[in-house]
């Protein structure tokens, strides 16, 4: 990479992801309510959901230095919304870390102190990943401390490393004027293991969406192993075109809101804001006004 990143640029470049992770996960929300038409959007408003919320506390943070994990916590603590669709054991995580239980100790705690293998950390990272656009070991430090606040299970948090190096990739290849190899080079940097595994199964996957969907899985079991492998691989399929990796997304079913908001964040960083329809930004609901006061934007 031969670019220097100031912090209003990897700002802009982590809003731009946002935007595609917020929307993909609006409009992969609306599955829910009814089956999505591709080519006749639902009508405005586009609820967003945890993914999006979990994101904007990611966000808020962002800084030069290393990944501040406290202050994540605490806004994680103070802004969640159970009724934005978390599942159980975020919303008991989430509370613990509100009433003061210190985060790591809430994080390892988690189903049965396994910790959580979930997609939570993977779903809210491709921001990140595009702050740290210029060096994707940092994108893969910083994507695992991001992930431990919530996530002490190893995969959950290889799910959080490989979407912000996936995002950083993709941004990279922006500032570039090239398109990467996504897949091979989040393999690269993703640890060793079963995720690992599925990205290496993914780049072998040539077919099209329904066959991803079965061999990688679809989210729903919203695991990291059954949702990050899928959103990367249409990511990867889909880098030039927004739409078409959310209407994958949504063709295959699952848990349609993370995968929407995984690929989404990452073909964004991608495409910037202009690959993301500007009738599909205005449906999505408005970001909280909190956020906009915490990073000047």
């Amino acid at each position: 990479m031969s670019f220097t990143l100031f912090p209003g640029t990897r700002l802009a470049l982590a809003l731009e992801s946002l935007a595609g992770l917020s929307v993909g996960d609006a409009l992969g929300a609306q599955h829910f309510v009814a089956p999505v038409d591709m080519s006749d959007p639902p009508p405005a408003p586009w609820p967003w959901t945890d993914d999006t919320e979990e994101a904007c506390c990611l966000v808020a943070v962002l800084a030069e230095g290393d990944f501040d994990r406290d202050a994540f916590a605490d806004l994680l603590g103070r802004y969640h919304d159970p009724y934005r669709g978390y599942g159980p054991g975020a919303v008991v995580l989430l509370r613990e870390i509100r009433e003061g239980l210190p985060w790591p100790i809430a994080a390892a705690a988690a189903f049965d102190g396994e910790g959580s293998a979930g997609n939570g950390a993977a779903m809210r990272a491709a921001p990140l990943g595009a702050w740290h656009a210029d060096s994707l070991a940092h994108a893969a430090a910083q994507g695992a401390r991001a992930a431990e606040v919530t996530h002490a299970h190893a995969e959950g948090i290889d799910g959080g490393v490989a979407v912000a190096v996936a995002a950083a990739v993709a941004a990279a290849g922006r500032l570039d004027g090239q398109r990467p190899e996504l897949l091979a080079t989040v393999a690269t940097h993703t640890p060793a293991g079963h995720l690992q595994d599925a990205l290496a199964e993914a780049r072998r996957i040539g077919g099209g969406v329904a066959e991803a969907a079965y061999e990688l899985g679809n989210g729903t079991r919203s695991l990291a192993r059954d949702t990050v492998p899928f959103a990367l691989w249409v990511a990867d399929r889909y880098l030039d075109d927004y739409p078409a990796a959310v209407a994958a997304c949504v063709a295959a079913g699952g848990d349609v809101d993370t995968t929407c908001a995984i690929a989404g964040g990452v073909v964004a960083a991608y495409t910037g804001l202009d690959g993301v329809p500007p009738s599909w930004l205005s449906a999505r609901e408005p970001l909280p006004a909190w956020l906009a006061a915490a990073t000047g934007d």
